[in-house]
Order: structure tokens, then C-alpha cells, then sequence
């Protein structure tokens, strides 16, 4: 049984990102439980200086995964987007961003 994945993040300027961990993502720990220090993010909406360092193939920014993200590279990418404002997050480890908004 697979755990579900989380719903697109959306931030205040209209930026948006897949934010998931588990067995099957590059994140850490490679767990279903948590709380996850690393995420892997995916299917962000345009270029994100933060996560450009974590691309798996830099050329095509909104069509690459971005591995193991240190949870405090995913907050300065949320906050410079102007904030979350709906989506989920995984249990993050240390930062206090994990939240749940409806849609």
C-alpha cells in the first residue's frame, strides 16, 4: 500500500510545486513515517533559484524532479514566493511550514 501523494503546493505569486516523501521519493529518510528532512519536489510552474541546485536535468526546470531539497531550501522557496496560501506538505523535521490548506 502506497502512501497517497500530497496536493499541489501554491504560493502567493502563482508559483506552484509537487512537495512529496516517502519509500519511493528522494527524500530522507526513504520512509512512509517521517518527519522528513529532505523532499523531492516536482512540477514546479517556473524556475526557482532555491531549487535549481537539487535538478535532476537543469535545462528543463518545470519538467525535472528536484532530490533530496533540504526542508530550510524549501522554506526560502516558499517564502519568496510570497507563501504558501494551499496544498499540503510532508512532516517536515525542523521547520514549522508543514501545514494543510483545501483548495
Amino acid at each position: 500500500m502506497y502512501k497517497r501523494n500530497n496536493k499541489v503546493v501554491k504560493c502567493k505569486d502563482g508559483f506552484s510545486m509537487s512537495v512529496q516523501a516517502s519509500e519511493r521519493n528522494y527524500s530522507h529518510p526513504r520512509d512512509d513515517v517521517g518527519p522528513y528532512s529532505e523532499v523531492e519536489v516536482g512540477r514546479p510552474s517556473h524556475y526557482d533559484i532555491h531549487l535549481n541546485p537539487y535538478a535532476e536535468n537543469p535545462s528543463e526546470p518545470t519538467k525535472t524532479v528536484y532530490g533530496w531539497v533540504p526542508e530550510e531550501v524549501l522554506q526560502l522557496c516558499i517564502d519568496s514566493h510570497g507563501g504558501m496560501i494551499s496544498g499540503e506538505l510532508p512532516a517536515l523535521a525542523k521547520t514549522k511550514i508543514a501545514m494543510v490548506r483545501n483548495e
